[in-house]
């Protein structure tokens, strides 16, 4: 028996209400270029969205005009999606609650994650959006995930409670060594400075 190997996330789906208010949402408030439409294939009464999240893959969205947007809360029964993470840049995320404020969206404010920072709201339909940030940059060639798998194990291994920029620092530190070259033979920390 052999795995079917993920490679990735190729789109996400989500049931919108009327078009007018998916195109706004996540093209006039998130900034994802609505980019494709075409009638669901499944069902010819609705119409299916697409839009770019930024790295090339999709997010779309199920309209219908009939539907109107009803701003409840989304269930979050076991086998429901919770929340939909966006990524943004520090530059953009330190803009987030003045952006979502002239907007008069209801936010959660800048949550501290100790390896990102993180907003909540939910869109007009009640589905619960996360506004997350990385507090770190991974080395060239290495993934956010590979430094969240080493600095997990690091944090485990101290018995620290969460990830915290100390754990990170670290992991980016041996992740380095690792994965980029040197000619000299003793990379440990030295004191370039005698006196």
């Amino acid at each position: 028996m052999r795995k079917l190997q993920a490679q990735g996330v190729h789109h996400i789906t989500l049931v919108g209400a009327d078009r007018q208010t998916s195109i706004d949402f996540w093209e006039g408030v998130l900034g994802m270029p609505f980019v494709f439409e075409q009638p669901n294939l499944d069902n010819p009464g609705e119409s299916h969205l697409y839009f770019d999240p930024g790295d090339g893959r999709l997010i779309t969205i199920f309209t219908n005009e009939d539907r109107t947007p009803e701003p409840s809360r989304t269930p979050t029964d076991p086998g429901c999606v919770h929340h939909l993470a966006i990524n943004l840049s520090q530059a953009t995320f330190r803009q987030a609650v003045e952006r979502l404020d002239e907007r008069g969206i209801t936010h959660s404010g800048v949550k501290d994650r100790g390896f990102m920072d993180s907003i909540y709201f939910t869109d007009p339909l009640g589905f619960l959006i996360e506004l997350a940030s990385y507090r770190f940059e991974p080395p060239a060639g290495v993934t956010h995930t590979q430094v969240l798998l080493l600095a997990h194990q690091i944090r485990v291994e101290r018995g620290d409670y969460n990830i915290a920029p100390i754990h990170l620092a670290d992991a980016i530190e041996q992740l380095v060594l690792r994965t980029q070259e040197s000619l000299s033979d003793d990379r440990t920390p030295k004191r370039a400075y005698r006196g």
